[in-house]
């Protein structure tokens, strides 16, 4: 296997890892200052993917697009806060899932209604299509390399609100301690609004970035939200540097398990049969790492000890 198959596959994995953390960060965000477990998080960032795919569609501007994404997924996450979501804080983690649960439904036939059964598709611009080469001559889409580029500014920008902001530092102590912070006159209701739609921004972005190398169609977002929740998991629960880490770990596992792993097989192994055996572990190999970090540090890689 040459070194420049090598070197694209660990880039599609470096891109599909930060499409990931994404996804996981707006999502341990919720989970580690609300305590809530919201699997509506993936129809967020279908929404996302609707809203660009809608907005460019109709305008020719693929940032006109994201811009909409941005805006349709954080007024979404805010109207489902106050309406929703506001009301389970008290209820334990089973009326949690069963509600979020009924909004997956919900935000799935909605969308299904509004735009149709058929996927849609959201264009590369211009500017970003076609290939770019890197040193060693390697040949890789230059739209892939830029949202690896945008995920790591995004990213660098959330390290910076969270660490170095007044609402980063409540955002920091309501992980902590939410009744504290509110007995100091945080407004505890606003904080939790502000915290859901940033993290409905953000997997509303994912999903926009994403529609322009994948379809955009209902139902898009269920299997990222599984992805999603092994990397908080891997990452430690509530921890941003974790999510990124294992989004980074997860994305890496799969993409270079799935190449890998069958030209391992074959060394020892008919061809037909090493490609199954490889392409079967290979879909196995990240729930394998999540267990593997919990078995060594159960609370995740940057989670709290108990």
């Amino acid at each position: 296997m040459s070194l420049i198959l090598v070197a694209e596959q660990v880039l599609n994995g470096l891109q599909f890892g930060i499409m990931l953390f994404l996804m996981a960060a707006g999502l341990t965000l919720i989970f580690g200052v609300m305590g809530l477990i919201n699997l509506a998080h993936g129809s967020l960032y279908m929404i996302g993917a609707f809203c660009a795919a809608a907005v460019s569609a109709a305008t020719g501007s693929f940032l006109l697009g994201l811009v909409a994404a941005l805006a349709g997924a954080a007024a979404a996450g805010a109207l489902i806060e106050l309406v929703v979501i506001r009301r389970l804080y008290a209820r334990d983690h089973l009326d949690q899932v069963l509600a979020t649960f009924a909004l997956i439904l919900i935000f799935s036939e909605g969308t299904r209604w509004l735009f149709g059964s058929f996927p849609l598709y959201l264009d590369v611009p211009a500017a970003l299509s076609g290939p770019v080469t890197l040193p060693g001559g390697i040949q890789y889409p230059l739209y892939r390399l830029s949202l690896i580029l945008a995920g790591l500014i995004v990213a660098a920008g959330l390290f910076w609100l969270i660490a170095r902001t007044r609402i980063g530092i409540q955002i920091r102590a309501g992980e902590n301690d939410r009744e504290m912070i509110a007995a100091l006159g945080v407004d505890i209701d606003r904080l939790y609004t502000f915290v859901f739609a940033l993290g409905a921004a953000l997997a509303g972005l994912a999903g926009a970035l994403v529609g322009a190398i994948q379809s955009v169609q209902v139902g898009m977002g269920e299997p990222v939200l599984i992805l999603a929740f092994v990397v908080i998991v891997i990452g430690g629960i509530g921890s941003i540097r974790g999510a990124l880490v294992g989004a980074l770990l997860v994305g890496l596992t799969d993409t270079l398990g799935g190449i890998f792993l069958p030209e391992l097989f074959k060394l020892f192994m008919a061809p037909a049969a090493a490609t199954q055996t490889g392409a079967s572990l290979a879909s196995m190999a990240i729930y394998i790492l999540m267990a593997l970090v919990l078995i060594w540090r159960p609370t995740g890689l940057y989670g709290a000890r108990a």
